[in-house]
């Protein structure tokens, strides 16, 4: 049970990944050949970086039977299981963050907080911030053990020399020193621990004019009207060919970009689906309110299942610093454990 649901998540998550390259490429970069359509994105755009404070919330729109259907396109011979599939249908991702400067201009050091939250079933199961100089983190283990179908510890649990993790199992806020953390996980050395969430102006420009070309080239974008003031634009494109010609361009700045910066191999983009995949973009009086694609179109199964990703945008939620936290040594964050990846910001 625990292999299946973990593999159908992996499998989620990597579509999810791949597909959120399109939203973003596309998001970004308004073409000369759809000058119309392609500014009206690439100005919403502008506008989500002229505001100080931002939310977005990625989730699937589908319900339990369609993701298992997809699934069931899966190598594994064992089906996806009813309580996986509905643990799927309710996962959301939450995104949060306050700067001092517009988002556009803000560098790390001018963010007042960020929030990422994880939820599904109906609660948070877990929330990870940054403010000032410390990360926080908690989750709800009873909570993810149910939904994952996988026994989770109780404080009661714990050994004699691990009563420290007590507050994490109850659910409690713990933070750690967010550079002392970098530093460890850098092996000491101060060389890419500062600064590693930051990309130069100029990286950024390469980066930036990199994407608008294979945009231009594989991108058609078209317009679909609506009423009281919404409008819809529509991006169309190959997905092979866009994710290899983004990544080919992007290859030579990958050592100026963010340690931790992974990008997928000649053989990974060669299996990729070649398939068409359209991105819409819903704007309301010229600001950008929400992203929606189906992955569904990348399956290769003859299921005729929708599997809408949704991303959506508003103003941030609470990014303050929790209140009562307890915080943690850095010695004794487990390296490679959840609390460690939630730390680092690389999972949960």
């Amino acid at each position: 049970m625990e292999e299946i649901t973990i593999t159908a998540i992996r499998k989620t998550a990597t579509a999810v990944g791949c597909t959120a390259v399109l939203l973003t490429a596309a998001a970004a970069c308004g073409t000369v050949q759809n000058l119309t359509a392609g500014q009206k994105v690439d100005h919403a755009v502008d506008r989500l970086g002229e505001q100080k404070s931002l939310a977005f919330q990625l989730d699937l729109d589908a319900d339990a039977d369609a993701i298992k259907a997809l699934a069931s396109e899966d190598d594994s011979s064992e089906p996806l299981p009813p309580e996986a599939a509905k643990f799927l249908s309710t996962l959301s991702v939450d995104v949060s963050v306050k700067s001092r400067k517009k988002l556009a201009d803000s560098g790390q050091k001018d963010l007042i907080g960020t929030s990422v939250k994880i939820k599904g079933t109906g609660s948070v199961l877990a929330e990870y911030r940054v403010v000032g100089d410390f990360m926080y983190y908690r989750s709800d283990m009873k909570a993810i053990g149910e939904a994952m179908g996988v026994p989770m510890p109780s404080a009661d649990d714990l050994p004699p020399g691990q009563k420290q993790f007590k507050k994490i199992l109850e659910g409690d806020w713990v933070k750690v020193n967010a550079k002392e953390l970098e530093r460890k996980s850098a092996g000491g050395a101060s060389k890419g621990a500062a600064g590693s969430g930051d990309v130069d102006a100029k990286t950024q420009k390469k980066a930036l004019d990199a994407v608008r070309t294979v945009i231009g080239r594989e991108v058609k974008f078209r317009t679909k009207g609506g009423s009281d003031g919404v409008e819809h634009v529509i991006a169309t494109g190959n997905f092979r060919d866009l994710l290899t010609g983004v990544f080919d361009k992007l290859r030579p700045l990958q050592e100026d970009l963010p340690a931790g910066a992974e990008f997928p191999t000649a053989k990974e983009l060669k299996d990729a689906p070649d398939k068409k995949v359209a991105v819409d973009f819903t704007l309301k009086n010229g600001d950008l309110r929400q992203i929606r694609t189906d992955l569904a179109v990348l399956s290769d199964g003859p299921q005729k299942v929708k599997l809408p990703l949704v991303l959506k945008f508003s103003e941030a939620g609470d990014v303050s610093a929790p209140s009562g936290a307890t915080e943690f040594p850095v010695d004794e964050v487990p390296g490679g454990s959840p609390l460690s990846r939630a730390f680092m910001g690389s999972g949960f």
